[in-house]
């Protein structure tokens, strides 16, 4: 069954909904969501400059050397550990950045 464009961007802008909300309210991981926000970025029928996609993208780049996600299995228990701090201090930074674009994330798609 093929889906129209416009219920193709709706199911995307819901995605980013979902990943935006727990991000919020820490269901989801921050770093995790901020990639897959990264993601829906070009997805979600908005210019390639959207201030919001924008600054979660900027996240999302600053943070990709990291064992965030599903990579985390390919990672050593010892090279793991060695990332944490960076990771939680990631966590804050992005937070600072970017928690009002996930808020108007949620506030502009949420229909």
């Amino acid at each position: 069954m093929e889906i129209s464009h416009e219920e193709y961007l709706e199911e995307k802008c819901k995605r980013a909904v979902e990943f935006a909300s727990g991000m919020i309210d820490g269901s989801i991981h921050y770093l995790e969501g901020a990639i897959e926000l990264s993601l829906l970025r070009f997805e979600v029928g908005l210019p390639e400059d959207d201030k919001d996609f924008l600054a979660i993208a900027g996240v999302a780049s600053e943070i990709d050397h990291l064992p965030i996600g599903t990579s985390r299995q390919y990672w050593s228990n010892e090279a793991l550990e060695r990332h944490e701090p960076e990771i939680e201090q990631s966590i804050k930074w992005a937070k600072e950045v970017s928690l009002s674009e996930c808020i108007s994330i949620v506030a502009r798609f949420n229909t």
